[in-house]
């Protein structure tokens, strides 16, 4: 079970926030979900403003300064991974690509951790 009041950023496809973005540092946009005492008290959805897309940083250091306490993705690639591991949060695999399904699971304490980076990551 999660802690009593966190932050979650899901790495997502669409400008809703329902589908997740099947890799994060390519996602075009982050969910940010508030929770407190088990339920959702407060979403929005950010774009991936990172080098990625045009802009400056690195998706990890960009989410970073919005201090989520997990992360939740499909894939992500080694040095991302590392990045959010050295700094405390957790990092969990989806099942599946339904943010709501997802973000269920999340709060039955029922996602794994995400353990390996992607092969297919892609470095500049």
């Amino acid at each position: 079970m999660p802690k009593k009041s966190m932050r979650v950023v899901i790495s997502v496809a669409d400008e809703e926030g329902r589908r997740l973005s099947e890799h994060f540092g390519r996602a075009p946009y982050f969910a940010v979900i508030e929770i407190d005492e088990g339920r959702v008290i407060d979403s929005k959805v950010i774009p991936n403003t990172s080098e990625h897309f045009g802009g400056y940083g690195r998706p990890p250091d960009r989410l970073l300064s919005l201090q989520p306490d997990a992360i939740i993705t499909v894939g992500m690639g080694p040095r991302a991974l590392s990045r959010f591991q050295e700094a405390g949060v957790a990092v969990l695999q989806a099942e599946g690509l339904d943010v709501e399904e997802n973000l269920r699971r999340f709060l039955e304490g029922s996602l794994r951790e995400l353990t390996e980076g992607c092969s297919e990551a892609r470095w500049r």
